[in-house]
């Protein structure tokens, strides 16, 4: 008799313990002034922000900002059989008043490859980016986008690929 009774008392502790502590996180949320408060006032258990790339300063422009403007932000290259490779070449004009300085021309995957001019672009001038898109290993519908990093406002600018590609017959 005694055994369960000692049993029972351990066991109520036990529960007791385990009902009160629910993993280390605070019944109350808002931040207390104090020992548990950065000199910031940020509760030292806060949760960090999220990352936002928008507000990452690798996005800004270093140095004076121009414009560029496309023919067309989006090509369609229709219907193709698996395997086939394309070139589209996207024309645009520096509409600002700067040289127009691309850092960065990237595609969305390894099948879509951008070739940005290196030199700048001056003022009122026209340049090209040439975009490859081999369709080998892809099926039916494609969008592919290219990212270009330049000095302007916005600092990036995204354009389109598209196609339907015919699945390749099995062998």
């Amino acid at each position: 008799m005694r055994f369960t009774l000692s049993l029972m008392t351990f066991a109520a502790i036990v529960v007791g313990l385990a009902a009160c502590n629910d993993g280390g996180t605070a019944v109350d949320s808002k931040p207390m002034k104090g020992a548990d408060t950065e000199a910031s006032g940020t509760p030292v258990n806060a949760k960090p922000e999220k990352f936002d790339p928008a507000k990452t300063a690798a996005q800004e422009p270093a140095g004076p900002t121009t414009s560029m403007v496309f023919d067309s932000y989006e090509h369609d290259f229709g219907t193709m059989d698996e395997g086939d490779a394309v070139t589209h070449v996207f024309k645009f004009t520096n509409t600002g008043s700067e040289p127009l300085l691309l850092d960065k021309c990237k595609g969305s995957c390894g099948c879509t490859v951008p070739q940005c001019p290196k030199e700048p672009i001056a003022p009122g001038a026209a340049g090209e980016i040439e975009v490859k898109f081999n369709s080998k290993g892809k099926k039916n519908n494609q969008t592919k986008t290219v990212t270009i990093n330049a000095n302007t406002d916005p600092a990036q600018t995204i354009l389109k690929i598209k196609a339907f590609v015919n699945p390749a017959e099995a062998k």
